[in-house]
């Protein structure tokens, strides 16, 4: 069988090269933990949603008292 393996790539077909990108602009992010996901889900955060859950969820609260 002939090794058709492209230059920079691995057997699984891995571009290594991209690898290495992704790994130092993660590496520059800073966030320990928090990473690549950290932005990701705030993202898709609707903070006054979240703000009237909360208010709404405190009146309960307060009713049941």
């Amino acid at each position: 069988m002939a090794n058709n393996q492209q230059p920079n790539k691995t057997q699984a077909g891995t571009n290594a090269q991209q690898v290495r990108q992704q790994n130092a602009k993660s590496a520059q992010g800073g966030q320990a933990g928090a990473g690549q996901f950290g932005t990701e889900f705030a993202s898709e955060t609707n903070a006054q949603e979240v703000r009237r859950q909360n208010q709404q969820s405190q009146q309960n609260n307060n009713q049941n008292s």
